[in-house]
């Protein structure tokens, strides 16, 4: 049997066991509560094509649809995501917090030899891996509790503003539980479709993650060589520059206000904000790509200047608040990392440290 012939069989074992669970493998399953029509024109539609294309037998892919709850409030959740709605200081005190700084650290000391191995690989310094890890699931503690089946039909069908995207999203989903050889209504994720300690979502968990040569064993949610490659990788594959700096505080000359373009591409240099009056070390080049960005601190308005590496973060999450929290948290982890190294080498041989 071919690889290919072998990973669909498996979905087909993983859905026939999920249906036979309900009773019916080629009926929607009368379970408690609504389900979707998939009698409507577009998730008709869709069914054919993962029938067509994708060589998914029709039965059990009704089973697994039918057996999906729509979620309305996922649809309202997305449309006031925290990184929206909440101001850059309110962010900041939220992800960027003395005990998440603490929990990175003993994260990074937990896992020193794989992040020092990521970072040999990729050339990604661990403090970026360490701290999307730390934003998005707390260090893997928090990966979701949404039935993934659900949130992924509801936001290809019933959220009208992303639907052509979670539709492909819904598609990659059950190619990844056959690629996983997994039951899909057993994984959970966030309220936007997520999976895993990183929260990838089902492409990216392809792309990244189950091209492992045991595809079956690609585990994202605690196999952390495996977690830190695919975050890296991710971040590589957009642009990452080993050793560049993201994001730095930066100042005005007098103090004057010079908003911002509210947006993260890079559509200015260095030498163009300083000639707005943006007070940059002059050791960064003048042609260097940059984004000014006007953060509301609780005591006034701040201003940073974000670079390519800033821009890359931001394609894990499309917010600055999110992009400004990672660099934030990054930098303060690998500073108390650093602290907590150089206070072991001080210490006379055989000692422990003073208790906490």
């Amino acid at each position: 049997m071919s690889s290919a012939s072998s990973r669909a069989a498996g979905l087909c074992a993983c859905l026939l066991l999920a249906a036979a669970a309900r009773g019916d493998a080629g009926a929607v399953p009368a379970t408690a509560g609504p389900h979707f029509d998939l009698a409507r024109p577009e998730i008709a539609a869709f069914i054919r094509g993962l029938v067509d294309r994708d060589r998914l037998p029709n039965d059990e892919v009704i089973a697994i649809l039918g057996a999906a709850k729509p979620r309305p409030q996922l649809v309202a959740a997305m449309t006031r995501p925290a990184e929206k709605t909440l101001e850059w200081w309110e962010y900041r005190a939220r992800y960027v917090t003395p005990v998440r700084v603490t929990a990175g650290v003993q994260f990074w000391k937990a896992h020193e030899a794989a992040l020092k191995d990521a970072a040999a690989r990729f050339g990604v310094a661990p403090e970026y891996l360490v701290a999307i890890l730390g934003i998005e699931t707390n260090y893997g503690q928090v990966t979701g509790s949404y039935p993934e089946i659900d949130t992924l039909m509801t936001l290809a069908f019933d959220y009208p503003a992303r639907d052509t995207y979670f539709r492909t999203e819904l598609r990659q989903f059950l190619l990844l539980s056959r690629d996983l050889s997994v039951d899909p209504l057993s994984l959970k994720g966030s309220y936007g479709g997520a999976l895993g300690a990183p929260q990838l979502m089902p492409s990216s968990y392809r792309l990244f993650a189950a091209r492992a040569e045991a595809r079956h064993k690609a585990n994202l949610w605690n196999d952390w060589s495996l977690v830190f490659a695919s975050i890296a990788e991710f971040l590589v594959k957009r642009g990452w520059e080993t050793d560049g700096v993201p994001l730095i505080d930066v100042a005005t000359v007098g103090g004057k206000d010079v908003g911002s373009a509210g947006g993260i591409t890079l559509n200015e240099t260095a030498e163009s904000l300083r000639r707005r009056g943006v007070k940059i070390d002059r050791r960064v080049p003048g042609a260097t790509p940059a984004v000014l960005i006007r953060s509301v601190r609780k005591d006034g308005i701040g201003y940073r200047v974000g670079f390519r590496n800033f821009r890359v973060i931001s394609r894990y999450n499309p917010r600055i608040n999110y992009a400004m929290a990672v660099c934030d948290l990054a930098s303060e982890v690998r500073d108390a990392h650093a602290a907590a190294a150089d206070d072991a080498s001080a210490r006379p041989a055989g000692t422990s440290p003073p208790p906490t």
